[in-house]
């Protein structure tokens, strides 16, 4: 099926299912799962607004990157990256060059209705997150396809559904 030793890095917005599809993603391939921002609050000891709070998203990123350089290390790993971790060229590097890059496709719209009142997700806390979300989904949106090997669309299926989709696509990639 998948080459035991390859890693799966799933990349999109916040609210787009990253972590859910990643976890039952690595039930089914036997594999292990890692989120990147549950690894950096790990490392850091304190949780991602606090993080923000004390370094902005500049020293944020610059923490991500180091966790993104680390775990795109690693073999046979499904990885769930934050929402913002292709804005930095070395990221979209590293996750292209080391492992499927799956880009979790959602529009601005169902990523809201997904993300409301979401605590934890501080670029939505200053402002209308509709409208901050229609943003970032503009400005990312080229970066995930950049470096995509496969674009799912996650807006109706369940996430065994969206599974099953993603193993058919990289069954038939391999």
């Amino acid at each position: 099926m998948i080459p035991e030793n390859s890693n799966i890095f799933l990349i999109g917005l916040m609210g787009a299912g990253k972590s859910t599809v990643g976890r039952v993603l690595a039930r089914k391939l036997n594999s292990r799962f890692i989120d990147s921002d549950h690894a950096l609050e790990e490392r850091c000891g304190v949780k991602i607004p606090t993080i923000f709070e004390m370094e902005g998203e500049a020293g944020f990123r610059k923490r991500e990157a180091q966790i993104i350089e680390e775990l795109t290390q690693e073999k046979g790993l499904i990885l769930a990256t934050g929402g913002g971790s292709v804005l930095l060229p070395e990221n979209r590097r590293a996750l292209s060059e080391r492992g499927t890059v799956v880009y979790l496709h959602a529009n601005p719209i169902e990523l809201w209705h997904r993300t409301k009142g979401g605590e934890g997700r501080p670029l939505l806390q200053n402002g209308d997150p509709k409208a901050i979300l229609e943003n970032l989904y503009a400005l990312r949106d080229p970066l995930y396809r950049e470096i995509a090997d496969h674009i799912i669309e996650t807006g109706k299926p369940s996430v065994n559904q969206l599974v099953n989709t993603l193993l058919m696509q990289l069954e038939l990639a391999s």
